[in-house]
């Protein structure tokens, strides 16, 4: 009986793919290119905005991540002298409004979008989300917008599947938060801090891709 119904579901499919292919090709394929220039137009229009931006970094992280992000980041990147204002989910977002739309409003209204990559960041589809779209800015707009910050060691196969960090890291800086192991890890600390305050002020265009190395504390 089980293998009745199957090879009855599969000779479905078979038939009616293609009748439905032939149906309904144009009407989806005329869809596509109405969706692609909507999308686009509106890029377009954010982009524009993007010389202007509201924030200097929006922060992606997973909420597991948050008290690093409210401890280290936050004192190190608003305090100290540095000065620089940042967008976050709990403190930025506007209350009520769909959650892609804040997004996408926080990736364009911000110079740079820092990734906080973890393990649990790797989980999170929301955060998946965010670093598309900022790669999106990176690849298309040839902006120098996405930095990403390793909270800890993520092995390569681990990473095999989000073919997008993957390839930002190929062709942009990243940095490595030091762990505890390092010999001196205030002088590393601060290191990480330095090189990524300099980050965040580079201008957005990218000049020097080729030229681009791993940092690693």
């Amino acid at each position: 009986m089980y293998l009745f119904f199957s090879t009855a579901a599969v000779l479905f499919l078979f038939t009616v793919s293609p009748l439905l292919y032939v149906k309904l090709y144009w009407k989806i394929k005329y869809s596509y290119y109405v969706f692609r220039s909507w999308f686009s137009d509106h890029w377009s229009r954010l982009r524009e905005k993007e010389e202007k931006s509201k924030y200097d970094a929006f922060i992606s992280y997973n909420f597991s991540d948050e008290q690093w992000v409210m401890n280290q980041l936050l004192p190190n990147l608003e305090g100290n002298g540095s000065s620089f204002k940042l967008c976050l989910h709990h403190r930025d977002f506007e209350l009520g409004r769909n959650i892609v739309d804040n997004i996408v409003t926080a990736v364009y209204s911000s110079r740079k979008t820092i990734c906080v990559v973890s393990k649990n960041f790797l989980r999170s589809e929301w955060c998946s989300l965010e670093i598309q779209l900022a790669s999106y800015r990176l690849f298309d707009e040839h902006r120098d917008v996405l930095l990403l910050v390793f909270l800890e060691p993520i092995a390569e196969r681990q990473l095999s599947p989000y073919h997008h960090m993957r390839k930002v890291m190929l062709k942009k800086t990243y940095l490595q938060w030091p762990g505890s192991n390092c010999i001196n890890p205030s002088q590393a600390q601060e290191l990480f801090w330095n090189q990524l305050r300099r980050a965040i002020r580079a201008g957005s265009r990218l000049e020097t891709e080729q030229n681009d190395t791993k940092i690693l504390l």
